[in-house]
């Protein structure tokens, strides 16, 4: 009995962590479906149907909306436990913070600016021949770039002690790659990150808090009561 009891608890405390962070496991359910599917698939079938829905500059060209939200349902290589814990672990304590609309946004611009910026970097490269044009046709889905960038904006979750010695970390763990044979998905996951930085104004209390110190300021600079 006292075993079936803690059972109970811990499920109730798994489901209300869930239920704390709607979005993050809708989409990590689609990505369990997809995943699944995959594993249905001849390996031939599998790359010309994610070939159809990633970002490479050859869809991008003719259906940039539509590969931009197919690309980030899907999980090249089948292996999905991983990204359970990671959306665990990130995903979820960024929209419990910020909340889903805010998180998504977040998700959303490093999802969309890391790919085009990647895209358009090997765009340059090809028209320059570092690349072969065979590259426009280059594999391009998943999700890390939305979860490298939501790395990057938990890092304003910590507190200022803590968040200037992991905010170097964070950089160099993503930054690395690019000193030895980068990619263009090195470049891709290095900007979200600093996309994910970039959404400062979204981190919760910011404004009131800055609003306190021009507050504060302002009465330092008025004069004092006789």
């Amino acid at each position: 009995m006292r075993i079936n009891r803690v059972l109970r608890r811990a499920a109730a405390g798994v489901w209300a962590y869930v239920r704390s962070a709607p979005g993050t496991y809708v989409w990590l359910g689609i990505l369990f479906v997809t995943t699944v599917a995959l594993h249905h698939m001849s390996p031939e079938f599998e790359r010309e149907f994610l070939r159809a829905r990633s970002t490479n500059l050859r869809e991008l060209a003719s259906n940039p909306v539509r590969v931009l939200v197919a690309s980030a349902m899907w999980i090249a290589g089948g292996r999905w436990l991983p990204y359970a814990v990671l959306y665990s672990v990130f995903h979820a304590q960024a929209e419990r913070w910020l909340g889903t609309l805010r998180w998504l946004a977040v998700c959303a611009a490093a999802h969309v600016l890391a790919t085009l910026i990647s895209e358009g970097a090997l765009l340059i490269a090809i028209r320059a021949g570092l690349v072969p044009s065979t590259a426009v046709d280059t594999m391009d889905v998943g999700v890390s770039y939305a979860l490298a960038g939501v790395v990057g904006v938990l890092t304003y979750r910590l507190p200022a002690p803590w968040r200037y010695g992991c905010l170097p970390g964070v950089l160099l763990v993503y930054g690395a790659p690019l000193v030895h044979r980068p990619t263009f998905t090195d470049l891709g996951h290095f900007v979200s990150v600093l996309i994910g930085l970039a959404c400062l104004p979204l981190v919760p209390g910011r404004r009131k808090s800055t609003k306190s110190e021009g507050d504060s300021e302002g009465r330092r600079g008025l004069p004092s009561r006789p």
